[in-house]
């Protein structure tokens, strides 16, 4: 979106860009490609909606979950730069309660799951 010169925190063009990203992916899908979702998924019911039908082609669903302490997820951000508007600790804080971490059983519903650092 940066490089598009679009406002990284437009909710609505983030939507459309997402939208696209993943109509990309599910035609990948279909022809046996593998495609990654690396947007933020911060709800279940999101990374249920995206396992579900990326199953429907016949394709493995896996999730990745690295969950860092907000300290270091701050630390990281300050030193990437790249963000304009920066990042607050106040935003960071908000993000992190806003956040449904998978349980165990969410994991399991996943064909791979990765829980780490």
């Amino acid at each position: 979106m940066a490089a598009l010169g679009v406002d990284l925190r437009d909710a609505a063009m983030r939507e459309r860009v997402e939208a696209l990203q993943w109509t990309t992916a599910q035609d990948l899908l279909r022809v046996g490609a593998t495609a990654i979702i690396e947007w933020g998924t911060w709800g279940r019911d999101e990374r249920d909606a995206l396992r579900v039908q990326a199953r429907k082609p016949g394709a493995s669903a896996e999730l990745v979950h690295l969950e860092l302490p907000p300290d270091e997820l701050r630390r990281r951000i300050r030193a990437r730069g790249a963000e304009d508007p920066p990042i607050t600790r106040s935003d960071l804080d908000t993000w992190v309660r806003a956040f449904q971490s998978p349980d165990d059983a969410e994991m399991r519903l996943y064909d791979r799951g990765y829980r780490g650092p």
